[in-house]
């Protein structure tokens, strides 16, 4: 068998590294009905890929504001976890879904407005420019 040599262009590797962004949904403010297990898991999911805070109210009645950075989902909501951080504690803490009365997307969307696009764009035109040892770098955060 012989190996094949594929040769690009210059701009059909340039077009093969722009790929484009994912398009994420404004939860910000957002509070799910949380009326049954698929409900529960399809709102979970969401805060897992929010890039804000949440506040999950428990069955007992705490508040605890959050961010999910990780979840397991099992074949109960008692076995499926989420994996969290407050700004109250500095450890990791998990939680199981079966616990969660309320979720509300609180926080600010730490990446709203802020696309792949634009990042893209941005470096293009200081390329462009003629400007060497480009970085893009994220924004502040307040």
């Amino acid at each position: 068998m012989s190996a094949e040599v594929l040769k690009y262009t210059r701009e059909q590797v340039e077009a093969l590294e722009i790929a484009p962004g994912t398009v994420h949904e404004n939860l910000e403010g957002w509070i799910p009905e949380l009326a049954n297990d698929d409900d529960v898991r399809a709102a979970l999911e969401k805060a897992f890929d929010y890039r804000g805070d949440v506040t999950l109210t428990l069955k007992n009645g705490e508040r605890v504001d959050a961010y999910i950075f990780n979840r397991s989902t099992g074949a109960t909501l008692a076995d499926s976890f989420v994996h969290y951080f407050t700004p109250k504690a500095d450890d990791r803490r998990k939680l199981s879904y079966a616990e969660i009365a309320r979720l509300e997307f609180s926080g600010k969307d730490r990446a709203a407005g802020k696309h792949w696009e634009d990042w893209v764009k941005a470096y293009n035109e200081k390329k462009a420019a003629g400007e060497k040892n480009i970085a893009l770098h994220p924004d502040k955060l307040e």
